[in-house]
């Protein structure tokens, strides 16, 4: 790993890098993994920050904004302690995605790509998540939600706000 001044990345970053980098010997392999440690110190990918490690892993900042805005996972701004992404795809539209979606907007009181005012939820569409039998369907996190009702939606955003 190239020595630059750290700015960004905090010790436990750093230290995952270091070990990414034995992991991958060829390089542009690493960039996920990279991008993965960056979203996890900041909840988003912080520009700064990737030019940073990019730099520490002499890897050209390019694939790493690449992979940046081909994957859904990273948002590229900050977002709520909680990002939710309601699929939209056809099972789901069929199922009712479209009032799901409705719903949520009017029960955080913000529209797509918007966070709440209390930072604790933001909420996008995405166009698929893999869980066609579980329609109407969303992802919390890192964490899938099936089969969803306006019941099941107000248990889980108040078990989140409890949490």
């Amino acid at each position: 790993m190239q020595e630059t001044a750290r700015k960004l990345l905090n010790k436990e970053s750093m230290a995952r890098l270091k070990k990414l980098e034995v992991e991958y010997p060829d390089k542009q392999s690493v960039v996920l993994s990279v991008l993965h440690v960056i979203y996890d110190q900041f909840g988003y990918l912080d520009k700064e920050a990737v030019e940073e490690a990019a730099g520490l892993m002499s890897i050209p900042k390019v694939y790493f904004e690449e992979a940046a805005t081909f994957y859904t996972m990273f948002p590229l701004e900050p977002r709520g302690k909680y990002l939710i992404q309601v699929c939209q795809n056809i099972c789901c539209t069929l199922m009712g995605a479209e009032e799901l979606i409705d719903y949520l907007k009017e029960k955080l009181n913000i529209d797509m790509g918007e966070t709440s005012k209390d930072k604790m939820f933001s909420l996008v569409v995405v166009e698929c998540l893999g869980a066609c039998g579980g329609a109407p369907m969303l992802q919390i996190n890192d964490l899938y939600y099936e089969y969803l009702t306006r019941a099941k939606v107000d248990e889980i955003l108040e078990n989140l706000r409890n949490s």
